[in-house]
């Protein structure tokens, strides 16, 4: 991905995303997640991107843990330029704050509608559009304010539409790709005011761009069908002069 406003000089980096980790059991559990850290690590990323929902609590799993045990083994992932999150609607039904304290605890970035400056980029966070939570406008004036290179964090797909020019990479997860999609059918349900738009993998739509990531948990159902877990890694880099 070639992005505007890429500093003069400054190398691509290789960014990681992923979303919807979902832990509890019976399919992910801690010591899972662990096994998912050590894929990371081996990966050698220079940033990771976190796009919420790193609880369950559906009433099908067999265990449900803390945040800081559900986030506890990020604690080894130290990525050149840091890890940044948002949270989703399961955080926030859970509890947000102490959602914001554990992934404090393990090192990462939490952007709640603000943005921070990672080397050359200006990584805007948008808060949960699911549960109305998201604020567009302040997060893409925070990332005006930083310079660099715009990408937008964001749990849901939703807000893509509302996306300025200016932001010409959008990163978000939260319809699990449908998580169940049956053949001919498709998709139950992609949790998005969109439908099968921007359900699943890239979008390219009025010169930007969207990447909508599987995740790697189950909600409702601790059942995956047709629609793999997923992790994205997007080497990102200047506009050609």
């Amino acid at each position: 991905m070639r992005l505007a406003g890429w500093p003069r000089g400054a190398p691509p980096i290789r960014a990681l995303l992923i979303s919807d980790i979902h832990v509890a059991g019976p399919d992910m559990p801690p010591a899972r997640l662990a096994r998912i850290v050590w894929q990371i690590e081996a990966l050698n990323p220079d940033i990771v991107l976190i796009a919420g929902d790193f609880v369950s609590d559906k009433r099908t799993a067999t265990q449900t843990y803390s945040f800081a045990r559900a986030v506890e083994p990020f604690e080894r992932l130290r990525p050149r330029l840091g890890i940044f999150a948002v949270l989703g609607n399961h955080d926030h039904w859970r509890d947000a704050v102490e959602a914001r304290r554990a992934l404090e605890a393990v090192g990462m970035r939490v952007l709640d509608n603000e943005a921070a400056r990672a080397g050359p980029l200006a990584i805007g966070g948008l808060d949960d559009a699911f549960t109305d939570r998201a604020d567009v406008a302040a997060t893409v004036r925070a990332m005006q304010r930083l310079g660099g290179a715009r990408l937008l964090l964001s749990h849901s797909p939703d807000p893509f539409p509302a996306m300025p020019d200016e932001v010409g990479l959008m990163l978000a997860g939260h319809t699990h790709c449908g998580q169940i999609r049956l053949p001919l059918i498709g998709a139950v349900s992609t949790m998005s005011e969109h439908g099968e738009r921007y359900a699943c993998g890239r979008v390219d739509e009025g010169g930007r761009t969207l990447i909508v990531t599987a995740g790697l948990g189950t909600s409702i159902l601790p059942l995956r069908l047709g629609a793999r877990p997923d992790m994205w890694m997007v080497t990102l880099g200047p506009v050609p002069r």
